[in-house]
């Protein structure tokens, strides 16, 4: 977008390290990533990449919750995001910690490092995923830090309280990882990787153009060119982009699922009196929808055995990640139960399971555009914000960067809809009803999930991100392509007919699929086959939806003017007021999703509101 840019970061080593399971995408998860692609972003491209096993979730149910996922090369991945760093034009990556924010009459400045030195900025964006004041857990022994063997960042907590930032306490988790050879598979159940590959990026074609590497060759973005089956770049014909990893180990890795066993079970029940979760060590909340082992057998004790993944973290490494096996117990205690689960009776653990505690600022505190309320200029995005999972925090950095780059040009924020994306979803919910625990996406969190699908992310978003100066116009121009040539065929199946029935009645029947129809044009693409089946099949569904939309427009356009004065509405619920005024909603839309603001003071207000902009004494 043209700003000059500084990226500081504790390790500039490990920009874009997978923190726990080296996998994106994933139920809801797999929308936020292909919407970051839509909009310009970069995860879905390096996800396509460095994947080593790719999956199509859900297709047995329909469309709208369909959603792609990948299991990532962890080094793949890290490095590559770190050489797209590097050579980001208007983009300086530097190796820094920063100790404290610097701001001036309610308005960030700029930031100062450990080593005092200080960076002057026009706005700041504050990402500190799980290192603000981070302490980690095995047994009851802690170590500060953010991730295994990296440092705490210790003096930001001060900034933000001293700006006026009210902070609180969350915990995450991740599993042991295990060494490959120590593992009997024969006694698993094999997960292949789905073919044709279903890709991240709306824009594949690229990927098998040898463009992706730092000197214009097909590279492998590692420190390693080893692994299973590899291959030299070349040296054969491949249906995978030159040098991704797929290219170069000719093929999918399988992941494997099983299960633990009542030993398990008893195990931590044995021990959980040695968990800093359930012994009080530990004071943050932890994730609902992850949980770790110990939470599995507490709260869902009537289930005998819990299944487990055994999932690679890359080709050129020998560690599985236990997907599902999150524990922050003992390490003898971790030993015993890892050889509890089917197949692992020998496996021995490669890096050891821990909980990590970090600091997080309530979101309520941001305004949609995630400016902080307090601080003019300073924007947070990540799990500061109280979510969980690299999609999440990608989601909410595009947009902090986004409004941050908007602000010094005296631009309006962009504000994504809940009807326009799961970011817009997203950061909706954080804003207006907050969070007390990580906060995960899920597609039931949308009301509008038929709009929102994975794979109509650029139908919804790539105007936006070409018009806000991200999308280049190469994809653009092949996404306005695409569009014409879904409305044509749309249209072709519509008045051809077929006998007494057009082609398009034809497809709108359950069993009939693009396929069977007489008269297909063999020349079009799967993803335009898919967008004009469902555009077909589920037209009815879609303009219900799209009706529900429009009825809801008027209060999501409804300004709330931002120093509004809720006490001059005496009619509102003194509840509602303390709400209204704590969390300021920019529109009568975002009013009525706040916890405790009723439909009944929605109305009063809009009164208020219209009588005020009409210039008409209100009396309540």
């Amino acid at each position: 977008m043209g700003s000059k840019t500084l990226l500081l970061t504790i390790n500039a080593d490990t920009v874009g390290q997978m923190s726990c399971n080296p996998a994106i995408g994933g139920l809801a998860k797999g929308h936020l990533a292909r919407e970051v692609d839509a909009l310009g972003g970069e995860m879905a491209k390096t996800t396509d990449l460095t994947g080593l096993q790719f999956r199509m979730l859900n297709t047995k149910k329909g469309p709208a919750v369909w959603a792609p996922r990948a299991q990532c090369d962890k080094k793949a991945y890290q490095f590559r995001m770190k050489w797209v760093c590097e050579r980001e034009p208007n983009l300086d990556l530097r190796q820094a910690q920063v100790s404290r924010l610097i701001h001036q009459d309610g308005q960030a400045t700029g930031v100062e490092t450990t080593l005092e030195v200080g960076y002057r900025g026009k706005a700041v964006v504050v990402t500190t995923g799980t290192f603000l004041k981070g302490l980690m857990h095995i047994g009851q022994n802690q170590q500060p830090g953010g991730r295994a063997g990296e440092a705490a960042a210790l003096g930001v907590s001060a900034s933000l309280r001293a700006i006026g930032l009210e902070l609180g306490r969350l915990k995450t988790g991740t599993p042991p990882r295990l060494l490959r050879r120590s593992i009997d598979f024969s006694r698993t159940e094999v997960q292949p990787g789905d073919e044709p590959v279903p890709y991240f990026t709306h824009w594949k074609d690229e990927l098998f153009h040898v463009e992706h590497s730092p000197h214009g060759t097909a590279e492998l973005f590692h420190v390693e060119h080893s692994g299973p089956q590899a291959a030299i770049p070349g040296s054969r014909m491949s249906i995978y982009p030159p040098g991704s990893i797929l290219d170069r180990i000719n093929g999918q890795l399988p992941c494997y699922i099983t299960s633990t066993t009542e030993r398990t079970a008893r195990i931590i029940r044995d021990n959980l009196h040695r968990s800093p979760l359930y012994s009080g060590t530990i004071q943050g909340v932890g994730p609902r929808y992850c949980p770790s082992i110990e939470d599995k057998i507490v709260r869902f004790a009537h289930k005998p055995t819990h299944q487990i993944f055994l999932e690679p973290e890359g080709i050129a490494t020998d560690e599985i990640y236990v997907n599902g096996f999150s524990t922050s117990l003992p390490f003898e205690v971790q030993l015993e139960m890892v050889r509890t689960i089917v197949g692992c009776e020998s496996a021995e653990i490669l890096r050891p399971a821990y909980a990590v505690e970090y600091d997080f600022a309530f979101p309520t505190q941001l305004y949609p555009s995630l400016e902080t309320k307090a601080c003019r200029n300073l924007y947070l995005a990540g799990q500061i914000n109280g979510t969980s999972g690299y999609e999440e925090a990608a989601a909410q950095g595009l947009m902090a960067g986004i409004n941050a780059a908007r602000r010094i040009k005296n631009l309006d924020p962009i504000i994504l809809r809940r009807d326009q994306a799961y970011i817009g979803v997203l950061i909706d919910d954080l804003v207006t009803k907050g969070t007390t625990e990580p906060y995960r996406m899920f597609t039931s969190r949308a009301e509008y999930r038929l709009l929102l699908r994975q794979d109509n992310a650029d139908s919804r978003l790539c105007q936006i991100g070409y018009d806000i100066g991200l999308l280049p116009l190469k994809h653009y121009e092949k996404w306005k392509r695409k569009e014409q040539a879904i409305a044509e065929e749309v249209a072709r199946l519509e008045r051809t007919r077929c006998g007494s029935n057009t082609l398009a009645q034809l497809l709108r029947r359950p069993e009939i699929r693009y396929s069977d129809i007489n008269g297909v044009m063999p020349h079009i693409s799967d993803d335009i086959i898919h967008e004009v089946e469902v555009s077909i099949k589920y037209a009815g569904y879609i303009a219900r939806q799209a009706d529900e939309v429009s009825k809801a427009q008027g209060l999501e356009d409804r300004q709330i003017p931002p120093g509004f004065d809720y006490t001059l509405v005496p009619s509102l619920r003194l509840e509602a007021r303390q709400k209204l005024t704590q969390i300021r909603p920019a529109t009568l839309g975002q009013a009525s999703r706040i916890s405790g603001v009723s439909p009944a003071d929605i109305s009063i207000l809009m009164v208020w509101l219209k009588r005020s902009a009409a210039g008409t004494e209100v009396r309540a």
